[in-house]
């Protein structure tokens, strides 16, 4: 069984250093506090912790091994997104971001895939980066914010990011980032435990109501986390659009396999919750995830969908089988 994880996120002491060297206002910095973890500081804020493994490959390929993961889809940290900068910056760091990802997956092809991250504050500049990084460094996709500085996906503007990766085939993974409602999330973590899911549930919405999944039928979005709230408010939206004017604004037609529309990740961190996502979207829909190396990810993935009383068809499609598929394109 040939596994792939494709939720996990990079960010090496060398990219770092390119990053503050291109952008010293962003001020990316890992340091390291012990032999596990660090803080990583960018644009004056400061994440930790940050293991080792989001850092060292060493480490990640033996955590890898360790959770029998055959394949990570790496991808670049939430936290360098940086779509709050002007829009030269936004594209200048996610060249170099891409770039570095490229890099790593050439050392090491039998380990590593690559999605790429795009300056969606310039959503011209963003679709020309998505093809640059298909064709020319082979990365499989991209992996961008559930918002863009408070912009939601549906924005006209974004437009020509959704019809590029259409016609590349390119693998598109929402991620939570500068989540709604956060000043009244601050305590108890809540800004991640309800915040992210949160985020991730609109920006789904956005593009389902807004119309931009039905004028691209064969866009591949796929949803962290489970989905947020998707899989199991699917039915309160098909009703909402049934009884009330709003939702059929930019949505003419009555959806119906809302669910089956979207791809997701397996971090459910709950066994009957992974159980309800598989027989609600299908085990064609649903993707080994990890979200490694930060301490809200799942090691124990392999474990949680090798425990599901599902045919072991439909496990090894989980754990890699449809991946495989999914991240091939067109480049």
């Amino acid at each position: 069984m040939h596994t792939i994880d494709i939720h996990s996120h990079v960010l090496t002491e060398e990219t770092a250093t390119l990053l503050r060297k291109e952008a010293p206002a962003a001020h990316v910095a890992i340091r390291p506090v012990d032999d596990d973890n660090a803080v990583l500081d960018v644009a004056g804020a400061s994440y930790r912790p940050f293991p080792r493994g989001g850092f060292d490959v060493t480490r990640r390929l033996q955590d890898m091994d360790r959770m029998g993961v055959d394949v990570q889809v790496l991808s670049a940290t939430p936290q360098t997104y940086l779509y709050g900068h002007d829009a030269a910056l936004g594209a200048a760091v996610s060249l170099i971001q891409n770039d570095q990802i490229a890099k790593l997956v050439a050392a090491y092809p039998q380990r590593f895939m690559g999605l790429a991250t795009l300056p969606m504050q310039d959503p011209l500049r963003a679709a020309d980066e998505l093809t640059r990084a298909v064709r020319k460094l082979g990365l499989r996709g991209a992996m961008f914010g559930s918002n863009v500085a408070g912009r939601n996906l549906d924005d006209p503007d974004f437009e020509p990011v959704w019809a590029a990766a259409e016609a590349l085939d390119a693998f598109m993974f929402i991620h939570p980032t500068n989540v709604a409602g956060a000043e009244r999330l601050k305590a108890y973590y809540l800004v991640n435990l309800i915040g992210n899911p949160l985020d991730t549930t609109i920006a789904a919405a956005c593009l389902f109501f807004g119309g931009v999944m039905d004028r691209h039928p064969k866009l591949k979005i796929c949803l962290a986390h489970a989905g947020g709230f998707v899989p199991y408010q699917a039915g309160r939206w098909l009703h909402g659009w049934r009884v009330r004017p709003e939702p059929k604004a930019r949505l003419r037609r009555e959806p119906n396999r809302i669910i089956q529309r979207f791809l997701y990740d397996s971090i459910a961190h709950c066994d009957d919750s992974l159980a309800f996502l598989v027989a609600r979207a299908g085990a064609d829909r649903v993707l080994l995830g990890s979200d490694y190396p930060y301490d809200m990810g799942m090691t124990d993935g392999i474990a949680r969908v090798c425990r599901l009383g599902i045919p072991e068809a439909d496990k090894e499609a989980i754990l890699g089988a449809r991946a495989k598929t999914l991240l091939s394109t067109k480049a």
